[in-house]
């Protein structure tokens, strides 16, 4: 297990975001578009190593009591150590902090293991977008959380 910080995304930890979303995606964001995140409206997440790099990041866009997350991506290299998890858990208590009442995502058909974190963490599927994603082409899943205001995130 590395050691690992979580924190709000800053302007510095950009390019970092920007070159996860390279190694993670087949249509990465540029750091550019990532920047969105941390305007008003926007909330990211960074997971950092010891020194100070890039290894996770999540970003959510919000509008009144709703928030979308946009991309959740973890380095190769520190998959299945728990950032993911971490990453996840920031999103939704920086959506609590701010009264988001709702959260969704879409998730490709085939990541099966994003999808059991997200069910672990109170999402539920809620419908199928069709070809969705490309590059390959493929489904997108619908996942909902709508806030349980006296339940907390399962940390399991």
């Amino acid at each position: 297990m590395s050691n690992f910080a979580v924190t709000l995304l800053q302007q510095a930890h950009l390019s970092g975001a920007a070159e996860l979303e390279k190694l993670c995606f087949s249509d990465p964001w540029s750091e550019e578009s990532l920047s969105i995140l941390i305007r008003q409206g926007g909330i990211g997440i960074a997971a950092l190593a010891e020194n100070g790099a890039v290894i996770g990041y999540g970003g959510m866009l919000t509008v009144l009591d709703e928030g979308q997350i946009t991309n959740i991506a973890v380095h190769p290299d520190f998959r299945r150590q728990g950032v993911g998890r971490a990453v996840l858990c920031a999103l939704i208590a920086q959506a609590q902090k701010q009264d988001i009442s709702r959260l969704s995502l879409e998730v490709r058909a085939s990541n099966t293991s994003a999808q059991s974190l997200y069910l672990q963490q109170g999402f539920e599927t809620v419908g199928v977008r069709k070809r969705f994603y490309s590059h390959p082409t493929e489904d997108g899943l619908v996942m909902v959380r709508a806030d349980r205001s006296d339940t907390e995130p399962n940390r399991t």
